[in-house]
């Protein structure tokens, strides 16, 4: 393209756009999860997304995906705390566990890590007991995968400390973690044994310090 002598040749500012997808992305999510815990997974269509996000269906696919995508991102963005999937290892609790040298310390953030987790996920697990479509169950499935080979990871951290009881294993220490931070657990207490969410989080601390400090 020639310019007129004088004329300066303009960039293109793609922010506006990036910021309008960005915005249109949190609608349907807020709505999907909205619709998800009300109505369950199987009686939500896309087309209700979108009609509750004030978007075309074309632009649900285009930004975050079908059913199970849609359903796939609210569960990372209640783990993460953020709109983003995170990895577990970039997470704020998990940098301040590792940078703990004590191991009751360690299990008291992670605890108040779960209960803040939890309280966000907690009706996403409703959904997903609902739900009998399998791209659900394995999602969930999948997490639950997930989480267990993080909690080896947290084993090997808390061995490290010496500070654990003598006769517990990775394995042993893994599977104790896992079984009891998991949101089926928290729904049990909480949702329908009626503990208050500070009681869960506090007692959750105490237990794993009594299972496993030497």
């Amino acid at each position: 393209m020639n310019l007129v002598p004088g004329q300066v040749k303009r960039r293109y500012d793609a922010s506006g756009r990036r910021q309008a997808a960005e915005a249109n992305r949190q609608a349907i999510l807020e709505a999907a999860r909205e619709l998800f815990t009300t109505r369950g997974y199987a009686a939500t269509t896309v087309k209700d997304i979108a009609e509750r996000a004030g978007v075309a269906v074309d632009t649900v696919y285009a930004v975050v995906g079908r059913k199970p995508a849609l359903f796939l991102e609210l569960v990372e963005s209640a783990l993460s705390g953020t709109d983003q999937a995170v990895p577990a290892r970039r997470r704020d609790y998990v940098h301040a566990m590792r940078g703990e040298p004590d191991a009751g310390r360690k299990l008291e953030i992670y605890a108040g890590a779960i209960g803040d987790i939890h309280r966000r996920l907690a009706p996403l697990l409703r959904v997903a007991q609902t739900a009998t479509h399998v791209e659900v169950v394995d999602i969930w499935q999948g997490i639950a995968d997930r989480r267990a080979a993080n909690m080896r990871e947290l084993a090997q951290d808390l061995l490290g400390t010496g500070q654990l009881r003598p006769e517990l294993g990775v394995d042993e220490i893994a599977d104790i973690v896992w079984a009891t931070n998991s949101p089926e657990f928290y729904c049990l207490l909480v949702e329908d044994r009626g503990w208050p969410p500070e009681r869960f989080t506090a007692w959750l601390g105490d237990a794993w310090r009594r299972l496993l400090l030497a």
